[in-house]
C-alpha cells in the first residue's frame, strides 16, 4: 500500500480544499474549507459558475447572503463527493462576537437543512477565541456540529471539549512556523514543536475522557503527517496527499487510545483565566491573532468580488 492508504488504516482522513478534482483524486471521508481556500477556487475558472449562480439568484439579498450561499454552494458540491462531513467557516470578522457568531452558524446550517443535507454531515467551523468557544457552546446545545479552528494551544483545546465541541483542529505547521521565525533549535519528527502540541492534546482527551475529536490541520510536509498517524483524523492539502499517494515507504501508528503518557492536570479555565493562559503563550496568542487577520482579509476580498459581480449584473 501507499502511505496514503496506510494513514486511512489509523485515521480519518479529510480534504483541506475547495477543489472537486482533489476530493475526487484522493478519496476522503470528510472535507474542511476556509475563506482563503475557497477565494482561491472561486478565482478558477472551473469554479466561477458557483460564484455567477449565487450572484444571479440571491444578489438583491446582499453581500453578505450572497457570500454565505456561495460557502454553502461549495459545501453542497463536496457533500457529492465525500461520504461524511463538510466544515464551512463562518465570518472571521465575527470571532470576538459570540452572539453574531451564533447567529452566523445559524443561518449556514438552516441553508444546509433547507437542501436536504442531515445535521451529521455538516460542520461550523469557528475561529477558538473565548467568544468563539462560547459561541460553540450554545450551537451544540441546538445539536449544530462545531469545528474549532485557530487552535494553538492546550488552553484553547480545554475550553473547547469543556464547551462540547464536536471537532477541534489544532495547528501543526504553523506552530513551527513561529518557533522557526523565533530562532530557537527546533526539533523534527517526534520533536517537531507542531507534533508535540497535538500529542499533548490527544493525550489529554484521551486522559479526561473527552469525546471532542482531535483533527491535526495545516502541515508543512508528509513527515508530520506520519508522526500523528492515529489521530483522530487528519485534514491535508491536495499536495501532501498526492506525496503520500506517491510514496510506498512504511507508515506506522503513532498515536493510540491507551498511549501511555504523562499525567496532565485537568484546566477548568473561566474566561479570565483563559485570557491570561493563552496571553502567556507568546506561539499561541500570536498565531491566534494573525490567522484571525489573514481570514478577515480573504473574507473582504470575496465580499468584494461579490459585490463587483451583484454591480455588474445591475447593469446588464
Amino acid at each position: 500500500m501507499n502511505q496514503l492508504e496506510q494513514l486511512k488504516q489509523y485515521s480519518t482522513v479529510v480534504a483541506d480544499t475547495g477543489d472537486f478534482q482533489s476530493i475526487k483524486a484522493f478519496a476522503p471521508r470528510d472535507a474542511t474549507t476556509n475563506p482563503s481556500l475557497i477565494l482561491k477556487a472561486v478565482r478558477m475558472d472551473e469554479y466561477r459558475p458557483l460564484l455567477e449562480r449565487a450572484v444571479r439568484d440571491h444578489g438583491g439579498e446582499g453581500v453578505d447572503a450572497v457570500a454565505d450561499r456561495l460557502l454553502v454552494a461549495f459545501g453542497l458540491e463536496i457533500l457529492k463527493l465525500v461520504p461524511g462531513r463538510v466544515s464551512t467557516e463562518t465570518d472571521a470578522r465575527l470571532s470576538f462576537d459570540t452572539a453574531a457568531t451564533v447567529a452566523r452558524g445559524r443561518a449556514l446550517f438552516a441553508l444546509y437543512q433547507a437542501a436536504g443535507v442531515a445535521r451529521e454531515r455538516v460542520l461550523i467551523k469557528i475561529a477558538s477565541t473565548w467568544e468563539g468557544i462560547e459561541a460553540a457552546r450554545v450551537l451544540e446545545r441546538e445539536g449544530i456540529h462545531c469545528n474549532m479552528t485557530l487552535l494553538f494551544s492546550l488552553a484553547q483545546a480545554a475550553c473547547c471539549a469543556d464547551a462540547g465541541a464536536r471537532l477541534i483542529s489544532p495547528f501543526v505547521g504553523r506552530i513551527l512556523d513561529w518557533h522557526k521565525k523565533a530562532g530557537g533549535v527546533v526539533g523534527s519528527g517526534a520533536d517537531d514543536p507542531g507534533v508535540q502540541s497535538v500529542r499533548r492534546i490527544h493525550a489529554y482527551y484521551r486522559q479526561f475522557g473527552h469525546r471532542t475529536e482531535v483533527m491535526g490541520a495545516s502541515f508543512r510536509g508528509t513527515a508530520q503527517i506520519a508522526e500523528l498517524a492515529g489521530c483522530d483524523l487528519l485534514t491535508i492539502s491536495p499536495d501532501l496527499l498526492a506525496q503520500l499517494a506517491a510514496s510506498e515507504a512504511p507508515l506506522a501508528r503513532r498515536l493510540g487510545a491507551a498511549d501511555a503518557a504523562p499525567a496532565q492536570t485537568r484546566l477548568a479555565l473561566n474566561e479570565s483565566a483563559f485570557r491570561l493562559m493563552l496571553n502567556d503563550d507568546a506561539m499561541a496568542s500570536e498565531k491566534l491573532a494573525e490567522g484571525i487577520r489573514g481570514f478577515c482579509v480573504d473574507s473582504a476580498l470575496l465580499e468584494r468580488m461579490i459585490g463587483e459581480r451583484i454591480g455588474a449584473c445591475k447593469k446588464v
